[in-house]
């Protein structure tokens, strides 16, 4: 994933190298069945680049342990993004940070030049930074294009590009999450942003060993995200479990697929959940698109991958034509020429994305087992304002890697659960506004 609230056309390359290295983790004084709970919100996220994970995803896996898990249940208000507000140091201060399956380091805010309250580290007592000559700073990693690098100070220095020139970076940095008084977590490694042009940080979910599921050890976890209402002003509510989930005997699992020589290719994520998706419908019509073009080649190209941190789903040219040419066969009276949303979106109509999801019909991601993701036809297209909707799909490419992404957009409505330990990724259909 990336970080949030990017401008429009804020594609993102993460800049980040640091060496593997493994932390263990528990609730300190807190038994499993007795859960917390505290809020996530929701803010505008603009899509950004699935290139950032490429580089950002560049450690060692780790297999987190079932024995010690925490077992929470949070709520989150739903607008594009997943912002949850955790509170870390001690004593606690609430950050704001996006919730990403698709990214690794989890980093805050630490300067106070963001419309949030940012991390002040002075006031708390469990914050240390890491020095240049920590493990996980080694100066030269053979896995990086690049190393970290030392500030003056001879700390630890990681930053983040943007292709617009704006930037985010700071020190890497060990930080408790502080639940209550008698409820925290060792301290975990975390980013500490001096420097941002952003307004939250990130929650990194991935299968990285630097993730905050791996370094928590996490076994599972699960969000359900409710219908997006652009403009309410009062955002739905859904649910996200650290932990067990009660509604998972419902859900249908697929593996989540690993490829053992795509694992040092360009173009390939090997910390992504990454699915095996073997077709497309729209309507009765099953497309014809290769199941090869949803799976890796030799560069690591074609990758399909699930990912909360990402806004719209992205896919491969060959897959994206398929589905624009049978679009615009439905419902090409109503298409808006020349009409690009956020320099990615370029299948547009002038009407009410209901009205025109009808001419469309529902759309079907084919998983491996037999599992489909239903996408209702009331949310195939994005209501984007001014009488326009847009089909919530883009072309990969224009991200700069070549990967099949399906982001929150079109997980509405749905259990989505990541069940690390068993490698496999479960679905559920749900009414996510009621299942908080």
């Amino acid at each position: 994933m990336a970080p949030l609230t990017l401008h429009s056309n804020c594609f993102i390359v993460f800049l980040l190298f640091i060496n593997s290295f493994s932390f263990s983790f528990s609730i300190q004084n807190t038994p499993l069945n007795n859960s917390l709970s505290f809020s996530l919100s929701y803010l505008p996220l603009s899509h950004k680049s699935a290139a950032t994970k490429l580089l950002r995803n560049s450690l060692p896996q780790s297999t987190p342990s079932s024995t010690s898990n925490p077992n929470h249940k949070l709520s989150f208000k739903y607008s594009m993004a997943l912002v949850v507000s955790l509170p870390i140091g001690t004593p606690p201060q609430a950050q704001q940070m996006v919730l990403d399956t698709g990214s690794q380091l989890s980093w805050i805010q630490c300067h106070n030049k963001t419309p949030t309250a940012s991390f002040d580290p002075s006031l708390s007592s469990s914050f240390s930074i890491l020095p240049c000559n920590h493990p996980i700073c080694k100066p030269r990693v053979p896995d990086f294009t690049l190393p970290t690098t030392c500030d003056q100070n001879r700390l630890c220095h990681y930053s983040y590009f943007y292709a617009d020139g704006t930037l985010a970076e700071g020190n890497l940095v060990r930080e408790k999450i502080t639940f209550s008084r008698y409820q925290s977590t060792p301290p975990i490694t975390l980013g500490c942003a001096t420097a941002s042009d952003e307004a939250e940080g990130i929650l990194g979910m991935n299968l990285g060993r630097l993730s905050f599921a791996s370094q928590a050890k996490i076994s599972k976890f699960s969000y359900c995200t409710p219908t997006r209402q652009n403009n309410a002003k009062i955002k739905p509510s859904g649910a996200f479990y650290l932990g067990q989930n009660p509604y998972s005997k419902t859900f249908k699992y697929v593996d989540i697929l690993t490829f053992p020589n795509s694992q040092h290719s360009p173009n390939f994520d090997p910390y992504a959940y990454t699915l095996g998706l073997n077709g497309i419908r729209i309507g009765a019509k099953r497309l014809n698109i290769s199941r090869s073009v949803f799976r890796p080649d030799a560069g690591g190209s074609g990758q399909t991958l699930i990912d909360s941190g990402t806004e719209y789903t992205y896919l491969v040219d060959e897959a994206y034509k398929k589905i624009r040419e049978e679009i615009l066969r439905l419902a090409g009276s109503r298409y808006k020429k020349g009409y690009v949303y956020r320099g990615s979106l370029d299948l547009c109509f002038q009407g009410n994305a209901m009205e025109i999801g009808r001419l469309i019909g529902n759309m079907v991601f084919e998983l491996d087992k037999g599992v489909e993701v239903v996408i209702g036809k009331e949310r195939v297209l994005d209501d984007v304002g001014r009488g326009i909707s847009c089909l919530g799909i883009g072309r990969s490419e224009g991200l700069g890697v070549p990967s099949n992404i399906i982001g929150n957009f079109h997980q509405q409505n749905q259990w989505v659960e990541f069940d690390i330990v068993n490698r496999r990724v479960g679905f559920g259909v749900a009414d996510c506004s009621r299942s908080v």
